[in-house]
């Protein structure tokens, strides 16, 4: 108790999203990105081999900022509070019943670049809130160039073809996965990951990411 009341003294608890020291009675997230964030609602958008998915937060504002700070200035502490606050999500609005939980993997190039799987930080942190272990059923056995640059849904369904395997077949077959990933863009990722794993014999895939950006389509409604 000592130890961690000198440690918040030191280093004091901050909210994930802006960087403000959080009070007493606050935990994660302060009081103005608690009730001024853009959660995400829900979407008409399906993709492939996807039989349903959510999000926490729409990807804008201090959501963006806060996700860039983790993926690539090594804020690796930002993980667990990002899946803490999803199990918040899928406790109050439950997207499956599900028998898995596992996560989009990084290539072995970008862990050994970035010195950790940003999303298997989450998934982790997640299943211990849901009290369902995450266990790494995928593994991405090739390199590819990031979704977000390439600009036509043609060049990233042939860039992420191929690019995952599954690990043990037994440990889906006829089950139904939960899939989690940190920011679903085009959703050419978890589409070509749910391919694989239905192909290896699950029953159905649903996803559940931290956020995703704004539908233009819908938002100009």
């Amino acid at each position: 108790m000592l130890k961690e009341k000198l440690l918040n003294l030191l280093f004091p608890p901050k909210c994930v999203l802006c960087s403000r020291v959080l009070s007493d009675e606050q935990t994660d997230l302060c009081h103005s990105c608690r009730q001024d964030t853009d959660e995400f609602t829900k979407s008409k958008k399906k993709f492939s081999f996807v039989a349903g998915w959510t999000s926490l937060w729409y990807y804008t504002g201090n959501v963006r900022h806060s996700m860039l700070l983790y993926k690539f200035y090594r804020r690796r502490s930002y993980g667990p509070i990002y899946g803490r606050l999803l199990a918040m999500k899928l406790h109050a609005k439950p997207l499956c019943s599900y028998d898995v939980l596992t996560w989009v993997p990084v290539s072995r190039f970008r862990l050994m670049q970035r010195g950790y799987d940003q999303v298997e930080l989450i998934a982790h942190s997640l299943g211990q809130e849901l009290g369902t272990p995450a266990i790494p059923v995928l593994t991405k056995q090739r390199h590819t160039k990031p979704q977000s640059r390439l600009n036509t849904p043609e060049r990233r369904r042939a860039n992420i073809l191929g690019a995952f395997r599954v690990n043990d077949i037994t440990s889906i077959q006829g089950k139904t996965v939960l899939l989690i990933d940190d920011i679903i863009t085009t959703g050419s990722t978890i589409s070509e990951c749910a391919r694989v794993l239905l192909t290896a014999g699950a029953k159905a895939v649903y996803c559940a990411a931290v956020a995703v950006p704004h539908d233009k389509k819908e938002k100009r409604r």
